[in-house]
């Protein structure tokens, strides 16, 4: 007697299913542990945009989108929060910790804004635009607009040997010695970090805000003198 049809065709069906579901299975965990990841990340995007502006989470539809420059006021107070400042910094418990600009001002009144009652590391926060690189001493961050960023070298020199976080948004910023440079991807402000930077200036940065940046390290030295 000839074996029923059903049989067989179901035990074929069953094995050809148990073994697109082991390939499906395998993708299908690579693909949830990157979705995992971006999710990750844009979760702590959200928890830095909306602890600086002290936005909820999610604007109505009605309030302006910040602008560029009011995002990048608020990641100056972030990233402030996200750096293990030295006790010893300051010689005076009531000094303001100081966030100066030097050279032309980019922000307007957006940093005045995103600080005002703020503290960092227990001192208030404040702001001071300085014109000359002799006038940097006393600053804990110091953001260099374009058009002072060719003294990015006589800045790291003045700065040796103090807790200075020197922050730009020229081209190779942070790959020539600054600690953060600010870019823009498809009109999205982004980061790069230089961990060798911030290590030269006896600070740490948090692994949550590394997470978020993309890491570059000193440009190697070409032996030109």
């Amino acid at each position: 007697m000839p074996r029923p049809r059903g049989d067989s065709d179901g035990a074929g069906k069953l094995n050809l299913r148990n073994i697109a579901s082991s390939h499906l299975s395998s993708d299908a965990v690579g693909e949830r542990r990157r979705i995992s990841r971006l999710v990750l990340r844009f979760l702590l995007q959200i928890i830095l945009f909306s602890s600086a502006f002290n936005f909820p989470a999610v604007l109505p539809a009605q309030v302006r989108p910040p602008s560029e420059y009011e995002l990048k006021a608020a990641f100056l107070f972030n990233f402030a929060k996200f750096v293990d400042w030295p006790s010893n910094m300051f010689a005076d418990p009531k000094a303001p910790f100081l966030v100066c600009v030097l050279g032309t001002d980019p922000f307007g009144g957006a940093l005045d804004n995103a600080l005002r009652g703020k503290i960092i590391a227990e001192h208030p926060a404040s702001v001071s635009r300085i014109k000359r690189v002799a006038d940097i001493d006393g600053c804990q961050i110091l953001f260099v607009a374009a058009s002072e960023s060719h003294l990015l070298p006589e800045i790291l020199a003045k700065i040796r040997g103090q807790y200075v976080l020197v922050i730009g948004e020229t081209d190779d910023f942070a790959s020539s010695g600054g600690a953060i440079q600010f870019t823009l991807e498809e009109n999205r402000v982004r980061f790069f970090i230089n961990p060798d930077a911030a290590d030269r200036a006896g600070l740490k940065i948090s692994s949550k805000l590394l997470a978020l940046a993309k890491i570059v390290r000193d440009a190697p030295a070409t032996g030109k003198s």
